[in-house]
């Protein structure tokens, strides 16, 4: 039992007349982009090596906000770790605008093409939260889709992404930052206790925000202009997770000791 979810639930229930037409003017006044293009791609550097990724999930991992993935989250993710790891890393892209874990595991997974992949990628739980999804119902369909992608790919490490900063959306109104902002920091706990029980799975738990990235990577930026519609990142905010999720990945010795560097075809 989650006491902070139920707590939340009580806080949340008189809210929620309030928040749906809350949500109907949101969507009206966010605009609709468009996923990105190119699913599929290859960042090279002077190796012989290449490591075999997969990246899935939402909307952010549908790249969102920007054109192509190259300049999205999972082409910069590529760039960042083909430099630190001096490999070159061969990237394919199986995500949906809109996706739950449920979704993602029932409609994604089986669609996945590829026999053999080095590490796997995971960007959820925004919808999640959105659809008011309880911590219970997240644990079942989080633990259902690793046993799915481990059914498929046993020995390969799988690493989630951190939860998206919904306390930081421009676009939305205090009640749903504070209502849906919290169950996705619930959410997120709750994935903490989930990895834990599989083998060569992890979670970034740190919990994102415009003024941790502008503290540690130096950067000049409004806190604005890291959402391109008040909801997903622009551009730059892309390559700059995506080099704190390559970071991640790159001084987790335990998660680089599990990858898989195979002779290039290129």
């Amino acid at each position: 039992m989650n006491i902070k979810y139920i707590l939340g639930s009580i806080i949340t229930i008189p809210l929620l007349p309030i928040m749906y037409f809350q949500g109907k003017k949101i969507k009206k006044t966010v605009p609709r982009l468009p996923e990105a293009e190119g699913t599929k791609g290859l960042s090279t550097v002077s190796s012989k090596n290449v490591l075999r990724m997969l990246t899935i999930g939402e909307s952010t991992i549908a790249g969102v906000g920007v054109k192509t993935h190259q300049e999205g989250f999972t082409g910069s993710l590529a760039d960042e770790l083909a430099t630190q790891l001096n490999t070159n890393v061969d990237w394919k892209v199986y995500a949906k605008s809109g996706y739950t874990a449920k979704k993602v595991n029932e409609k994604i997974i089986d669609l996945i093409t590829e026999e053999a992949v080095d590490l796997i990628v995971v960007g959820l739980g925004g919808n999640d939260a959105f659809e008011l999804n309880s911590p219970k119902k997240w644990n079942r369909d989080v633990r259902e889709l690793i046993k799915s992608i481990k059914a498929k790919f046993n020995d390969v490490p799988i690493v989630f992404t951190n939860m998206p900063p919904i306390k930081e959306f421009p676009a939305f109104t205090p009640i749903i930052k504070f209502t849906i902002g919290n169950l996705v920091n619930i959410l997120g706990e709750e994935l903490i206790s989930i990895v834990k029980d599989f083998d060569k799975v992890y979670y970034y738990a740190l919990k994102p925000s415009s003024q941790d990235y502008i503290e540690r990577f130096n950067l000049e930026i409004e806190p604005s202009e890291f959402f391109v519609d008040g909801v997903h990142p622009s551009k730059r905010t892309y390559h700059i997770w995506a080099k704190d999720i390559s970071n991640f990945i790159t001084q987790s010795e335990e998660i680089k000791n599990n990858l898989d560097f195979n002779p290039s075809t290129i």
